[in-house]
């Protein structure tokens, strides 16, 4: 059902947790896990938590060395947090997430959610590569959820979505999404042009370029759309290199 839907477990610290987080995916129709660095893995401890059906999960889970590997080949990346403010801004819940998900996975195209380790979650840099931010509402007196209870919570909000929205009739697009390596690579194309032009503030550019991520994440970029902010991005490192000057004294 959610078969290009991708959780990843970024260096979970309990093999247990990883069996359990398979079975809620099984559970959930999602069929790719993927573990990036985990700390201490042994598969014998993850399988009885996994039972039966997420057991087939952890014969084909994948291990890779760092998280951008993990999405490169995701359209959307979410991540999950506990913690809010700061940099972590236009944080949704599941549920608001979900609809915009599920059309991606409808239109072909990846999604991964990210997860991070049980003690401290994602830090700021993790959260850099996720175009979204989600965060699980809980009560005040207690805000801590265990690794699977969140992969299933998501999942099951993602799944349930899928439900209502499966039937709706699909709107061809004119490309296919940009990745989320290509998406990278333009945010660090935008990241040059905007130092360039003096836009972004040199003391902290990563944080002021918070909104320019989120935004070009929102709007579904399209691989079409991807071209033409590069060549606008090689156009300003033209002109701000001389390059427009040099064309009018010829």
């Amino acid at each position: 059902m959610l078969n290009n839907l991708t959780i990843v477990l970024f260096r979970p610290k309990f093999s247990e947790n990883v069996g359990a987080a398979a079975r809620a995916c099984a559970n959930m129709g999602v069929t790719r896990l993927v573990l990036v660095d985990p700390p201490a893995f042994d598969l014998d401890r993850a399988r009885p938590m996994a039972t039966s059906k997420g057991g087939l999960l952890l014969d084909r889970l994948e291990i890779v060395a760092t998280l951008a590997e993990a999405v490169a080949g995701a359209q959307d990346v979410y991540g999950t947090t506990a913690r809010l403010g700061g940099w972590r801004k236009g944080v949704i819940t599941p549920g608001q997430a979900a609809g915009s998900v599920w059309r991606t996975l409808a239109a072909g195209d990846g999604v991964a959610v990210v997860f991070g380790p049980e003690d401290a979650g994602l830090s700021n840099q993790e959260t850099q590569l996720c175009g979204r931010l989600v965060n699980i509402p809980t009560a005040d007196e207690a805000t801590s959820l265990n690794l699977a209870q969140a992969v299933l919570l998501v999942c099951y909000e993602v799944f349930k979505t899928s439900q209502g929205l499966a039937e709706e009739e699909d709107v061809p697009l004119p490309s296919r999404a940009a990745t989320h390596a290509e998406r990278e690579s333009l945010f660090g194309a935008l990241r040059e042009s905007l130092l360039a032009i003096d836009f972004l503030k040199a003391d902290n550019p990563d944080y002021w370029m918070l909104p320019v991520r989120r935004f070009i994440d929102r709007v579904g970029l399209r691989r079409h759309e991807f071209n033409l902010l590069m060549g606008v991005c090689r156009q300003i490192k033209w002109v701000v290199g001389g390059g427009l000057d040099k064309k009018r004294r010829d």
